[in-house]
């Protein structure tokens, strides 16, 4: 199934009608050169070279420049779901066209997961038909991390049903299943849809779930609750082929408070009270980590709740038409705002996309948090509790899943959330039903008063099913916080420990205090075994004059997986002898010596 080369929107052929004209007023030498190409010096051969540009779409550049952009140009990624559910799931797994399975399966939240067996030495090596197993990863999209007990029993159901009970929280607010087949994908799709929930554009070149704060609506700092901003959003533009593809992946993120990493996102908004117009939000843009981390830059627009869907569009606009398609690894959105900068973009926001000037807006009074996990018993606004929780680094399963629920029932509560940090809360809690409410989760390794190191350590999916992995990060960073727990009990200053199987930073390793990159590494007798990259000292803002700092290398500091524990056990000791009164680690990492830091 193919379909027509898109067409492009309004302003891109606005854009690329503005190109055109001086070229063909020009003549036939001037318009080759103003296309973009260049006509050579010898007119006897008459051989154009075509400049490629970064395969924007406003500039007229609709040539697919690479294979993503070729099978998104044959067929829009939300049309693979009728091929899923009429063909695949009934002839099976050999039957998926290539296209399909490593490509616009992805708009449907389905990634083929890695073969057991494959070492990480051989995952940059081998084709992906020899990585890629006959099972899935399925991806639940969870906006704003919002969930109702019959949703969250309904992703326990599948996951018990349909995937070997696998469950994984992630830093997106989404859960993630596994080991799932694609005869059974259909009536997966039937449950989950059944209760409201979708896979819809959980993956692929589109806008994906959409963070929101986990206590919108019940925290009493709360400034705004952006809820029906993300519920119009989901509704208007999420499963639309207007922003079905899009350069890469476009992240977005609405909250009333600092607390869902708005700093890397390619939009946020982020709560902020305007002197003349009241509560609204502060638009940033351009955020995102992987092997190019850079920090979301504020627009200094204002946007009351009401306009957020048609701010976000237009935000969203300009990535689909002027994002560069040549290379994907330079597609996101960060590079477009690195090369023009807040002012530019604010600029073709308005006149090209809004059409009108946005309101000049004031930064965000206050600044997030040093937890951002919601983690404990805090009191809502209404008088009621919320009561966060802990999961050992994200993972849990379908019937502890199904637990919760019946847990969070048992306390009077129907609304669980997701949060950014792997975690999850129950809302709506009173405050007799607090306390055999943190029992019940207890019993199931939940901790609402987790240490230092269980609150603060959280792992990528890693080679246990990611094709991209370099090594394994769960079952390692589970155990490595056992360990942290026995050999510093008394350690209670909060340390991030962030650990990723390879450079894309799902785990966001360069903002945590420390992020760990995983590689192969030689060990002490020089064998190549599984290991780290250190980042030490990355940080979010400290004040609104800081926008953060990713997290320092030190030259030649690597670590085995082995040798995890006792290395984060010893830097964490060097840094308690050696900091000054009130000194945080990530202050202390800019001061301490390499020798401390090793």
């Amino acid at each position: 199934m193919t379909t027509a080369e898109p067409r492009p929107p309004a302003a891109v052929e606005t854009a690329a009608a503005s190109a055109a004209a001086p070229a063909a007023a020009a003549g036939p030498a001037s318009a080759a050169s103003a296309g973009g190409g260049e006509r050579t010096a010898s007119v006897k051969t008459h051989q154009i070279r075509r400049h490629r540009g970064e395969g924007q779409w406003a500039k007229g550049h609709f040539t697919p420049l690479n294979a993503n952009e070729q099978f998104k140009k044959d067929d829009d990624g939300l049309n693979v779901r009728a091929r899923i559910e009429n063909i695949y799931s009934v002839r099976g797994f050999d039957s998926i066209d290539g296209a399909d399975l490593r490509g616009r399966m992805r708009w449907w939240g389905l990634y083929t997961q890695r073969r057991p067996g494959i070492d990480g030495g051989k995952t940059a090596v081998l084709e992906p038909e020899e990585l890629d197993d006959k099972y899935f990863m399925l991806r639940v999209r969870i906006d704003g991390g919002r969930l109702t007990l019959a949703q969250l029993r309904a992703i326990a159901t599948v996951s018990t049903d349909y995937a070997r009970g696998t469950a994984d929280v992630t830093d997106r607010q989404n859960i993630q299943l596994h080991w799932i087949r694609i005869e059974d994908v259909p009536a997966i799709w039937k449950i989950l849809e059944g209760v409201g929930l979708s896979t819809t554009e959980a993956c692929g070149d589109v806008p994906r779930v959409i963070l929101g704060s986990p206590v919108a609506g019940v925290a009493k700092d709360e400034i705004i609750d952006g809820t029906a901003a993300i519920e119009q959003i989901d509704e208007r533009f999420i499963g639309s082929t207007e922003f079905s593809n899009l350069p890469r992946k476009f992240k977005t993120a609405i909250s009333g408070l600092q607390d869902v990493v708005h700093e890397t996102n390619d939009i946020s908004f982020v709560g902020v009270v305007h002197p003349e117009h009241g509560p609204g939000f502060d638009l940033w843009v351009g955020g995102g980590l992987s092997t190019n981390p850079q920090f979301a830059k504020r627009l200094g627009a204002f946007v009351p709740l009401a306009e957020v869907p048609e701010v976000w569009a237009g935000v969203c606009g300009i990535f689909r038409d002027y994002g560069y398609r040549r290379l994907r690894t330079r597609a996101r959105l960060k590079f477009l705002m690195a090369d023009w900068g807040p002012e530019r973009f604010r600029e073709v926001l308005e006149n090209e996309y809004l059409k009108r000037p946005l309101i000049d807006g004031p930064a965000p009074a206050f600044v997030p948090p040093a937890e951002r996990d919601h983690v404990g018993v805090h009191e809502q606004k209404d008088g009621a509790f919320y009561v966060g929780f802990a999961p050992r680094v994200g993972r849990v399963d379908g019937p502890t899943l199904a637990r919760i629920a019946d847990a969070a029932e048992a306390a009077g509560s129907d609304q669980v959330r997701t949060t950014t940090d792997q975690k999850m809360l129950i809302l709506d809690v009173a405050a007799d039903k607090v306390e055999p409410l943190v029992d019940a989760l207890a019993a199931l390794d939940l901790q609402v008063r987790p240490s230092v190191f269980r609150r603060h350590t959280m792992a990528c999916t890693g080679i246990e099913f990611c094709k991209l992995a370099i090594v394994e990060t769960k079952a390692l960073a589970s155990a490595t916080i056992d360990e942290l727990e026995k050999r510093l009990p008394a350690f209670d200053t909060p340390i991030t420990i962030n650990v990723n199987g390879c450079p894309n930073s799902c785990a966001r390793i360069q903002t945590a205090d420390i992020g760990l990159k995983g590689q192969l590494v030689r060990d002490a007798e020089g064998n190549q075994v599984e290991g780290f990259q250190v980042h030490l000292g990355g940080h979010f803002g400290a004040d609104l004059d800081d926008a953060g700092s990713f997290g320092r290398k030190v030259r030649g500091l690597k670590v085995t997986s082995a040798e995890l524990p006792d290395y984060v056990e010893r830097v964490l000791r060097n840094y308690e002898a050696a900091r000054t009164a009130g000194e945080s680690f990530a202050e202390w990492t800019v001061r301490a010596t390499e020798a401390e830091l090793a």
